[in-house]
């Protein structure tokens, strides 16, 4: 069967890094209220010719360098951001630009923090069709541009960055790697409880991020360990047989409390809020790219990828390495 096999992963950060210190410079909060809420100690804001299109671009051939295939044999990219650098054209053309494969389809998906989830979900499905055969699935952002710093129970949490993960078309056995299941869902009623309160059709500004955090985090349990019972239940599997979680990294107690729903030992989770933050849709293939190249995850092994966002949206996807 032809299945789409997770190749290579690279990764890319902002220049800058800004602690928990640093920010209780800016606003009323501390290390110790940050640390006990989110287990944030830090994140990376994007400077001056730092972009969404740039760090992805970044992400990209570092995934490309690992995986050992030439940007020329690339002939889809699919960039999830809710930042892109410009409101059209996408942010995928400028990294297909820069890396120089043209003539593929690219193209950005925006489903905010399970953008990434939505990204794998779309070439999963052009790999599968026929229609694609090597793809470049990223997630970017530079969420710190949405951001209003004078709002600390948001401005603490979010930080910049890019993950990106090579996907190819392969003849596998049942038993072999790749894209094994993905589950998507959305529900528009929640809108007023994590959006941004701008946009081109309605003020014309980009606006600012505005969040509900109490009622985010009690949907965010609820609706992820339901996504995950699906996607293993889909793929014949129980929570025992995986071997990895790679999370959204939103907050350390969403994660944790997750985890606990489905009888996840702590130590299968992949973390990297403590130094990422939330970088939206950024936050899953940047912790990907961390396990990969620390050596926890090997080849063989079962990997679940999770995340919920704005909208709300949220998903997951089983993937055999």
């Amino acid at each position: 069967m032809i299945r789409s096999v997770i190749k290579g992963s690279g990764s890319a950060l902002p220049q800058k890094i800004v602690t928990n210190d640093e920010l209780a410079q800016q606003v009323d909060t501390s290390d110790e209220w940050i640390r006990e809420r989110t287990g944030i100690t830090q994140r990376y804001i994007a400077g001056d010719g730092e972009t969404t299109a740039s760090l992805a671009t970044d992400a990209a051939r570092r995934a490309l360098d690992a995986a050992g295939i030439d940007a020329a044999q690339v002939d889809l990219i699919v960039v999830a951001t809710a930042t892109p650098d410009q409101t059209f054209p996408a942010t995928a053309t400028r990294v297909q630009a820069a890396l120089g494969c043209n003539g593929g389809p690219a193209f950005d998906v925006q489903a905010v923090c399970s953008g990434f989830l939505y990204a794998l979900g779309t070439a999963d499905s052009m790999i599968r069709s026929g229609m694609a055969r090597c793809a470049l699935v990223i997630g970017a952002e530079t969420f710190s541009r949405l951001l209003d710093w004078e709002d600390r129970a948001t401005c603490v949490l979010f930080g910049d960055g890019a993950g990106a993960i090579v996907l190819q078309a392969e003849d596998v056995a049942e038993d072999g790697p790749g894209v094994l299941v993905t589950r998507l869902h959305a529900d528009g009623d929640h809108n007023a409880m994590l959006y941004v309160d701008g946009g081109p059709s309605t003020t014309g500004t980009v606006g600012k991020l505005r969040m509900k955090g109490r009622e985010v985090f009690r949907h965010a349990v609820v609706n992820l360990a339901e996504v995950l019972s699906e996607v293993l239940e889909s793929a014949g599997f129980s929570a025992a047989d995986v071997d990895w979680v790679v999370p959204h990294q939103a907050n350390r107690r969403i994660l944790e409390a997750t985890a606990k729903k489905l009888d996840l030992p702590p130590e299968k989770v992949v973390m990297t809020v403590d130094i990422h933050a939330n970088t939206s849709a950024a936050s899953v293939p940047l912790a990907f790219d961390v396990a990969m190249r620390d050596g926890r995850i090997q080849p063989g092994q079962l990997v679940m990828f999770e995340a919920m966002g704005g909208g709300f949206t949220w998903g997951a996807s089983l993937v055999r390495m």
